[in-house]
């Protein structure tokens, strides 16, 4: 595309159909156009991201809560927007990638929320990112449906409402350059979903919704703000249209709530406790940092232990003080056909929602429509005739620096049973992404990206620490890369024919083995496998 324009749109991946709706010529000049103008500053705090990380890394910079913001957190008059139309309650939210089948089920599934995700649920081939706008597109013009075993699959008359999660600040859209340069995943996806849908929800009296990934500091969500300002400007929508959801799911942003809060306050619907993304995040912010950040086998994490506790109770004390709501984290759990297994499994998910509900959170996630009712029945004991529960001010709550880091009190052990499974679920899940899933049924859980990042990430800190075994036993690279050949047999013979498991060996071996920690293991796998003319 060049005609007036002065620079050189190209759109590199392959056509599919009915792409054209979506990438038509004006959306693409909107894109475009985000990304001409907030490109540069996406740049420099990402080079903030990881001068920071270094930082801290070395001990040059400790974490703690910013002496440059106090004044925003000690301010008690300031509050983000009232809720919007759709988000009043959110009790029950269900997640899940775009996919035609997962939009009807999740629309129909009884939720008051979809999560519709581009991000870590979904694996990012273009085929996804693009069919997965269209059906987004047909899903808000109730012009979409499945058909399975013969029977038809359509939108009901009381469908959840959207909130798009586009992918984080850090990722690329390799298909999509402007004057040879890829753009701004995040931008790509926010823009499509903005441009072609914005006018039509609101029209409807709902709106443009979001979740935001990634955030690691309130600049990075002053970038949304200035992003939804200049997009509800160029089509002509008031400013405050779009509403945002942030997941709290970085160490660092934890220490930023209220500030996260009060760039975005205008837009802000709420903060998210993304619970395995925050583990993954304070693994490798601190993973060389020693045996005080060194966590157990990943099934011993759970909320329960004192540095998580300390995390969820803030952000929902946070959130309300702000007018802001707070949503729980994920239950991962798919419904299993051998009922004791179910009876178990349901059990601890209803353990987790009422711990949840009993701390204030307004609603939480879950993966799977089977999961809504458990989640609903929990919030609706508790709410009683009530939306939400901004009203509970958690005034109770005191969480200081030191909470927030204490790892050590963790306790809990590492297992050749727990490293050997943090191999076998990566190497499962990096070759359902490379092969195009992005959420993947493993041992009855519906994992995601944060799972395959969690479980490298915990191999690369137990070697780099030297960790012994509960058996006493060194963890050296030497002894997992022997486990490593034994569980990629394992997985091999349960897959079968088609797989990608010698790419996702590499993938493993190159983010989990080396001397240098990558910050995520999708930036490069995405650009070495699943880019088009690579």
């Amino acid at each position: 595309m060049t005609g007036t324009l002065n620079y050189r749109l190209e759109v590199a991946g392959s056509a599919g159909d009915r792409f054209g709706e979506i990438l038509t010529p004006s959306a693409l000049e909107f894109v475009a156009a985000l990304d001409n103008a907030f490109a540069g500053r996406r740049r420099v705090l990402l080079d903030e991201r990881r001068k920071r990380r270094e930082r801290l890394a070395s001990g040059e910079e400790q974490l703690g809560f910013l002496p440059e913001t106090r004044a925003i957190r000690g301010d008690e008059s300031w509050q983000v927007a009232p809720p919007a139309q759709g988000l009043e309650d959110r009790r029950v939210e269900i997640t899940g990638p775009t996919d035609r089948k997962m939009t009807v089920n999740a629309l129909n599934s009884g939720a008051k929320v979809w999560l519709a995700d581009f991000e870590d649920a979904t694996s990012p081939t273009w085929h996804n990112i693009v069919g997965g706008q269209l059906n987004l597109y047909d899903a808000i013009r109730r012009d979409i449906d499945f058909t399975e075993n013969g029977k038809r699959y359509t939108i009901g008359d009381s469908p959840a409402t959207i909130v798009a999660r586009p992918r984080g600040w850090h990722l690329v859209e390799k298909h999509i350059r402007i004057d040879g340069r890829p753009v701004s995943a995040s931008l790509v996806d926010f823009g499509l979903y903005f441009f072609h849908n914005a006018r039509r929800l609101v029209a409807r009296g709902s709106g443009p919704y979001f979740y935001l990934p990634k955030l690691e500091s309130h600049h990075e969500a002053r970038l949304w703000n200035d992003v939804f300002r200049f997009a509800q400007r160029k089509l002509g929508l008031p400013r405050g249209t779009i509403r945002a959801t942030v997941l709290i799911e970085t160490i660092t942003a934890a220490f930023e709530m209220d500030e996260i809060l009060y760039e975005l306050r205008e837009h802000a619907a709420g903060l998210n406790a993304g619970r395995w993304d925050y583990i993954f995040s304070l693994i490798k912010t601190f993973g060389a940092a020693g045996a005080d950040f060194v966590l157990p086998d990943r099934a011993q994490v759970t909320m329960t232990v004192p540095f998580m506790r300390s995390y969820t109770e803030l952000l929902v004390r946070t959130c309300h003080k702000r007018g802001a709501h707070a949503i729980g984290g994920m239950s991962a759990f798919i419904p299993s056909r051998d009922p004791e297994v179910n009876a178990t499994a349901v059990g601890k998910v209803k353990q987790d929602k009422e711990r949840e509900a009993g701390d204030g959170f307004d609603g939480s996630w879950v993966a799977h429509p089977g999961l809504v009712p458990v989640c609903r029945a929990v919030f609706d004991e508790v709410l009683g005739g009530w939306p939400n529960q901004l009203g509970r001010l958690r005034e109770d709550v005191s969480v200081g620096e030191a909470d927030l880091l204490d790892v050590a009190s963790t306790g809990g052990e590492v297992t050749e049973e727990g490293v050997r499974a943090n191999i076998n679920v990566a190497l499962r899940y990096v070759d359902a992404w490379l092969r195009g899933t992005g959420a993947a049924a493993i041992a009855n859980l519906m994992e995601d990206a944060a799972t395959a990042e969690i479980a490298r990430c915990q191999v690369w800190q137990w070697i780099r620490n030297g960790t012994k075994l509960a058996d006493g036993s060194l963890i050296t690279k030497e002894l997992v890369g022997g486990w490593l050949d034994e569980e990629l047999d394992v997985v091999r013979a349960d897959l079968g024919h088609g797989n990608r498991l010698v790419e996702a060996r590499e993938v493993f071996v190159e983010t989990a083995l080396g001397e240098r920690l990558p910050s995520f293991f999708t930036t490069g796998a995405y650009a070495r496998h699943l880019t088009e003319g690579r």
